[in-house]
């Protein structure tokens, strides 16, 4: 008896060591939450957005730097990072082989409410009813990094967007050159001045109703409000010595894509004033063909820019 009672006290040992051998190999997965709401007293009403979690998120007890999404205009939204980029996948992928290091995503909702008939473009409005810039630095970020376990450091921070999303992070990070790490800007959604001339009252309106004023036409359009988010004036408003060593600004947009030339008017007027950043021109459109193709490069940028990747 003695003899079969250590038996069985072996492998039960076998077992369970080979439970715990399996235990650690057992890959940590990421998560993507939908519909997370804060609280802001500046637009009086919750702001919903999405969150990923690295893998290990809840396993551990570090912070993680922050990136955040800011999505397109039109139907565009928080869950299209998800949904329509497979953006978690991407970032599990470059996680897992160690391309990136691990990092929170947050993608906040930048729409006026479920209609979004007037786009925010992330920002504040002209007439001062919705103040979206200001609440996003004000109450978004410093709730979000205070819920999650997050590096709560612009040098821990950093910006993804598309189309209009893509503008308000360029505009963000040269207002605010300390808040951010860097941008990574696709399509950014920069018109010219003809471009703006032309548009027709309904295109006017759902576009920039909100962030230069409503029912305005011909040269009325070229106002302050569309002064402040110029080239020139964004570059002379910030601390040019910020960008003098470090890319933090990266530019990729398609060779067909409609807002490329105003994109390339902003590259050559940072250009000439010395900010240093990436500017890149590949084949497509403006579309999702293209910023699937060219998410993996901004989230290569994303990290140079968090981890000291440029060498500073």
């Amino acid at each position: 008896m003695e003899g079969l009672e250590i038996k069985r006290f072996m492998f039960m040992a076998l077992v369970g060591l080979s439970l715990a051998i399996s235990s650690l190999g057992t890959p940590l997965y990421a998560e993507v939450r939908f519909n997370n709401a804060t609280r802001s007293d500046t637009l009086g009403q919750p702001v919903r957005y999405a969150i990923y979690l690295p893998p290990g998120y809840d396993a551990d007890d570090r912070s993680y730097p922050v990136l955040y999404l800011l999505h397109g205009g039109g139907s565009g939204q928080p869950s299209d990072w998800f949904t329509l980029a497979g953006l978690d996948k991407m970032l599990d992928r470059l996680i897992e082989d160690g391309t990136i290091r691990p990092l929170i995503a947050i993608a906040p909702d930048g729409r006026r409410d479920e209609t979004n008939e007037v786009a925010t473009y992330f920002l504040n409005d002209q007439d001062g009813v919705v103040l979206w810039e200001d609440m996003f630095f004000e109450d978004f970020i410093p709730a979000v990094e205070t819920r999650h376990k997050a590096i709560a450091s612009g040098d821990a921070r950093a910006i993804l967007g598309i189309s209009m999303g893509a503008l308000a992070g360029v505009v963000y990070q040269l207002r605010a050159p300390d808040a951010f790490a860097g941008v990574a800007a696709l399509s950014s959604a920069f018109r010219t001045e003809d471009q703006v001339l032309g548009l027709s009252p309904d295109a006017y309106r759902s576009r920039y109703a909100g962030v230069l004023g409503a029912e305005l036409e011909g040269q009325a359009r070229l106002n302050e409000a569309w002064d402040a988010i110029q080239g020139e004036t964004l570059v002379a408003q910030t601390d040019a010595a910020r960008f003098s060593r470090v890319p933090r600004l990266y530019f990729d947009i398609g060779a067909d894509d409609p807002f490329f030339e105003g994109t390339a008017d902003l590259h050559v007027t940072l250009r000439n004033a010395g900010i240093r950043h990436r500017f890149r021109v590949s084949e497509g459109g403006h579309d999702w063909i293209f910023w699937r193709t060219s998410l993996e490069q901004a989230l290569l940028h994303i990290d140079a820019v968090l981890t000291r990747g440029y060498g500073e």
